[in-house]
């Protein structure tokens, strides 16, 4: 009886649960992701390890860079990609219609998988904000994920080759002024490239990149206001387009 109650209040928690990345395809290869709610014994992946599909809800927590404490996991794998290839990745499950989606990409000084993912310069590849709309009853980034479970981005043809890590977030701001935060990150080895790297205007450390009080991500999407507001700009910086 003690392990049937184990298990239902495991479902339970899961199926409460908000989302994650579990799975990445990259250039038609497809490999398996982190799997939070399975034993993190034999896990080999070329994810980060996370703890749960719960959001992060500060932008000043330890975790908000990779949902994690910053660190590889035991099996840590790195996928090789060729500058330019297209990567999309995967969510178990996703709520929220509200909110951008965001792809950062960060420069290992050496191996990623000795690197700690707090410390690195994080650049924007890739981000879907309100695409149409309102900010109530709009078209978001955040529901293109809800009808595909997935984000598609390619990396810059022109990026220098080397160890990555790439980082998905989903912002929700479905919940007044009480934004909720969905990063995960993986490590890449790029190859080929036209060894180009992003200036500093383009760089920021998670945590650190981004403010409570920006007005995008302290947010009320339900105001008067909101309902005759048809922009949106996406938290962070710009993103690099490789030049």
């Amino acid at each position: 009886m003690k392990s049937l109650t184990f298990v239902v209040a495991a479902l339970v928690t899961r199926a409460l649960a908000h989302g994650g990345v579990v799975s990445y395809t990259i250039d038609g290869t497809t490999y398996a992701g982190w799997q939070p709610y399975n034993s993190p014994t034999g896990q080999s992946t070329i994810e980060r390890p996370y703890s749960s599909y719960d959001p992060i809800l500060s932008v000043s927590a330890a975790t908000f860079s990779c949902n994690n404490n910053g660190a590889s996991g035991a099996g840590q794998k790195s996928a090789t990609v060729r500058a330019g290839a297209s990567i999309t990745a995967k969510w178990s499950q996703w709520t929220h219609a509200q909110g951008p989606s965001i792809v950062y990409m960060a420069k290992c000084p050496s191996t990623c998988t000795s690197a700690n993912s707090n410390s690195l310069s994080w650049f924007k590849i890739y981000e879907h904000g309100l695409l149409s709309g309102n900010l109530p009853n709009g078209a978001w980034g955040t529901g293109e994920v809800l009808k595909t479970l997935t984000v598609t981005s390619t990396i810059p043809a022109s990026l220098a080759a080397g160890e990555y890590l790439i980082r998905h977030e989903l912002l929700a701001v479905h919940q007044a002024n009480t934004p909720q935060f969905y990063p995960e990150c993986a490590q890449l080895i790029v190859t080929g490239g036209g060894g180009k790297t992003p200036a500093g205007q383009y760089l920021v450390k998670f945590p650190g990149g981004y403010s409570a009080s920006d007005p995008s991500i302290n947010i009320n999407i339900y105001s008067a206001e909101a309902a005759n507001t048809t922009t949106y700009k996406v938290p962070g910086p710009p993103v690099w387009n490789g030049q």
